[in-house]
């Protein structure tokens, strides 16, 4: 009886590009949804190791959350082109970053331990803003010993080429692993890869403000999205599921 309540309480979402005239993968990967507040979490911060120094995380995924959920973040051999979702941070204070880290749910494997990243600014509704800083490079994976929905999740860090000096604002920032090997690796061409959410920032380094709610951007042309809020209804995600992202900025305050 536990496993068919349980199972009555997935969702999959099969979302389908506007413009689609076939079948995509699922754009996300995430639990029935209630769209209920949550209790915020007020512990003690132990934020992922390879965030150090650790500047700001947003927190955990809850995989027993009915709004945990995962949004693509991928350059693999299925989700031609690439799918990037970009997350919020809000400095009141000018800050130095080093480097960028993001939790990621995979089946598909790093192949190989590469990734871009990118800092914007000025981003909106359709509008990707300006880029601050943008680079491909190697990168650390650590499993965090989470599982949701049957793939498990890794801390992916990364280094930027320089140092990045922000102001007082706000500003967007993506890490998207790839899965390109088309040679040895089979997961590459059937994987996924989709940046967690935290919806009550469980182990957050930093003020809860630090992250501006309902500010995650999917850009996307294999799905058919440039610049589009997470919160947005032709994406489908409620406010408790867009609310954060489960990422942090490796750096120190000025």
């Amino acid at each position: 009886m536990k496993t068919t309540l349980f199972a009555a309480t997935l969702v999959v979402a099969l979302t389908l590009s506007a413009a689609a005239a076939t079948m995509k993968p699922a754009m996300s990967h995430h639990l029935a949804g209630s769209n209920k507040g949550g209790t915020q979490w007020n512990g003690i911060a132990v934020p992922p190791a390879l965030c150090d120094p650790c500047l700001f995380y947003g927190g955990d995924l809850n995989p027993a959350d009915l709004n945990a959920a995962g949004m693509s973040d991928e350059n693999t051999l299925l989700i031609i082109g690439g799918s990037s979702t970009y997350a919020a941070f809000a400095p009141t204070t000018t800050v130095t970053v080093t480097g960028l880290i993001v939790n990621i749910q995979a089946d598909a494997n790093f192949d190989p331990l590469v990734a871009s990243y990118d800092i914007r600014s000025g981003v909106s509704e359709g509008n990707g803003g300006t880029s601050l800083a943008s680079g491909t490079t190697n990168t650390q994976v650590a499993a965090t010993g989470r599982n949701f929905l049957g793939l498990n999740e890794y801390t992916v860090a990364v280094t930027l080429s320089a140092p990045v000096v922000l102001s007082p604002g706000e500003y967007w920032f993506n890490v998207t692993p790839q899965c390109l090997n088309s040679t040895t690796d089979g997961s590459c061409f059937d994987g996924r890869l989709f940046l967690s959410n935290t919806t009550e920032q469980t182990n957050r380094v930093g003020p809860s403000t630090g992250q501006p709610a309902h500010e995650m951007f999917l850009n996307s042309s294999f799905f058919g999205f440039t610049w589009a809020n997470w919160c947005d209804s032709a994406i489908g995600f409620n406010t408790r599921q867009c609310s954060g992202a489960s990422f942090g900025l490796i750096g120190e305050p000025n």
